[in-house]
């Protein structure tokens, strides 16, 4: 057998989104801080993350976690989080399953009826409170890094949509937020593919025509993607369609995304601190959110907790073989003629 690489794992999900945690093989990476780790990753070990992500082991809606060494006092653990495109600052829904794996794994000693520890992601660091009942995690809340809104009523010109008005708000990323039905879409009866196309067009155009920068780290400054929601009032439960990297549909209500709209709607005076709403992604599996606090750290930020479940699917160990030309990944092609010219690419 050729020379092979082995890279374990454990896949888990929160609310339907697959959260795909590597637990050995893979190489350590330099940098002091976390940002500094993801950048090695990026630009050194990126294969690894396309064989994780990409088929034939996972799909264009994979979504992963690289656990490295923390830089921030009292942090248990570092953590990278991969997708179709490349690593993003903040993932919650990927946060939450790491609470429950955290205790399960033993990095922290298993308290009832709660244990609390923190996270580092790219974004910074995360406070986890973990329901333990009998010794098993039953629900993971996590505090945010600070959110706010960034920019409200942002109008842009959508291709074939024409002008379309919408507010930034950052959760630990940023994130185009508006209803489906600034488009002329109907939220529930709009068929999935159109409501992608339609995120993802805007997030293209937000990209081209607005500049986004993070108040104190330049890594975090870029539009990760766009939120469409329903119109439901503030009090109700919401459902919403995150479309995000390069045009991926989380299956959760997104941890950060609600985050985002926590911030986005205090900041219009819509909630208030200690009001707990409900939201839905396209799977139905429900995630809570609340404004906590204010965060001075940030101009009119505030801290939002978000709560959800993870759950175990599987555990196992891919082989990358060295003479294997798909081996480190490869993203299915939308035509014929795109797989043609991978195939044969010019001279």
């Amino acid at each position: 057998m050729p020379t092979a690489v082995e890279l374990s794992y454990v896949d888990m999900h929160t609310a339907g989104e697959p959260v795909r945690i590597v637990t050995g093989g893979y190489p350590e990476l330099r940098g002091r801080t976390v940002l500094e780790q993801r950048r090695d990753a990026r630009e050194r070990c990126d294969q690894w993350r396309r064989a994780m992500m990409l088929e034939p082991r996972g799909h264009s809606g994979m979504y992963g976690v690289i656990p490295v060494r923390p830089s921030h006092p009292g942090a248990v653990l570092g953590v990278l989080f991969t997708h179709n495109e490349g690593y993003s600052t903040m993932c919650g829904h990927a946060t939450i399953a790491l609470g429950r794996w955290v205790v399960d794994q033993g990095l922290v000693p298993a308290v009832e009826p709660e244990t609390r520890f923190v996270i580092e992601a790219p974004c910074g660091p995360l406070a986890l409170a973990c329901t333990v009942r009998d010794g098993a995690v039953t629900a993971v809340r996590f505090e945010s890094v600070p959110a706010y809104a960034h920019a409200l009523d942002v109008s842009v010109d959508v291709p074939g949509h024409g002008r379309i008005v919408a507010d930034i708000a950052y959760g630990g990323a940023f994130y185009a937020i508006l209803p489906a039905s600034r488009f002329g879409l109907d939220f529930f009866a709009t068929p999935l593919d159109d409501l992608v196309a339609a995120g993802g067009a805007l997030t293209d155009a937000v990209r081209r025509e607005m500049r986004i920068a993070h108040p104190t780290e330049p890594d975090l400054g870029f539009l990760y993607g766009t939120i469409l929601t329903d119109d439901a009032a503030p009090a109700d439960e919401s459902w919403n369609l995150c479309v995000f990297a390069e045009r991926q549909v989380d299956r959760s209500p997104t941890g950060s995304g609600v985050t985002a709209r926590m911030a986005l709607d205090h900041a219009k005076g819509l909630v208030r601190p200690g009001q707990t709403r409900v939201f839905r992604g396209i799977s139905g599996g429900p995630f809570t959110g609340a404004v906590t606090r204010p965060a001075p750290e940030i101009d009119g930020a505030v801290r939002v907790e978000v709560g959800g479940q993870g759950f175990y699917a599987s555990r196992g160990a891919f082989l990358i073989e060295a003479d294997d030309p798909l081996g480190c990944g490869f993203a299915l092609a939308r035509s014929f003629g795109e797989a043609q010219k991978a195939a044969h690419p010019p001279a």
